[in-house]
């Protein structure tokens, strides 16, 4: 069996037959990849080298036109015909759909649960990454800090949000953990880990999402899934 696309002269298949995963240990890039450890989808790897510029190659944006990670070919996509897709969102409800796991089956509750999705990919994503820039990388030397106290105060906002949604709930919806928590882990985990933003937010106050996240980064296909695509 042989994929064809222009992507795979770049980074060939070993196991064609199997899920093609694109992607880098980045909060959205570990989305894909906990969701496919999660599921326990055969699946083959690719590491794109983001700082390399690889995303950029035009093997890649033959498959994301976008240029960003994670992307993933199935050969075996609906009605048996490959399919290519990216945005971290919509490989996650793809791959629920896939495999009928952690997206509820219940039409309030799966459109109650891609609404959080949605969320992440709209405000905790773009504000959490920006503080990170302005925090902690190139942005940091900027002698103006009102743009990092604008994303600092929205990133708190967004994470009291988050908070008061899990205030008697194990995850977001309620007792069944779903694409909305593996939609958010990875970017709370780089909040307050690489981007060392825990003490600007006042992580502290939020306890339901520190108790959330303890229990989330300690499922092990979590903790396979953020390892893939690590140097």
């Amino acid at each position: 069996m042989t994929l064809d696309h222009p992507i795979f002269a770049k980074w060939p298949a070993r196991h064609p037959e199997r899920l093609q995963l694109f992607t880098a240990p980045t909060p959205n890039g570990v989305k894909a990849s906990i969701m496919l450890e999660e599921t326990g989808l055969p699946y083959e790897a690719h590491r794109i080298d983001i700082m390399a510029n690889e995303s950029h190659d035009p093997a890649f944006l033959a498959l994301n036109p976008n240029g960003k990670i994670p992307a993933i070919y199935d050969p075996d996509g609906p009605g048996g015909k490959p399919l290519a897709l990216f945005e971290s969102g919509a490989i996650l409800i793809y791959l629920a759909d896939k495999t009928g796991m952690f997206l509820p089956a219940d039409p309030n509750a799966r459109y109650e649960t891609i609404q959080w999705v949605m969320w992440q990919m709209g405000g905790a994503g773009p504000m959490f990454g920006q503080l990170g820039f302005f925090h902690k990388f190139a942005g940091r030397e900027y002698e103006d800090k009102r743009p990092r106290d604008r994303y600092a105060a929205e990133s708190a906002r967004l994470l009291g949000v988050l908070d008061d949604r899990l205030d008697g709930r194990t995850w977001i919806m309620d007792e069944g953990y779903s694409i909305a928590d593996i939609s958010l882990l990875g970017w709370v985990r780089n909040l307050i880990g690489f981007y060392d933003a825990a003490d600007i937010v006042g992580f502290e106050r939020f306890r339901n999402v520190q108790a959330w996240l303890d229990r989330g980064l300690a499922r092990p296909a979590v903790q396979r899934g953020l390892e893939v695509g690590a140097a």
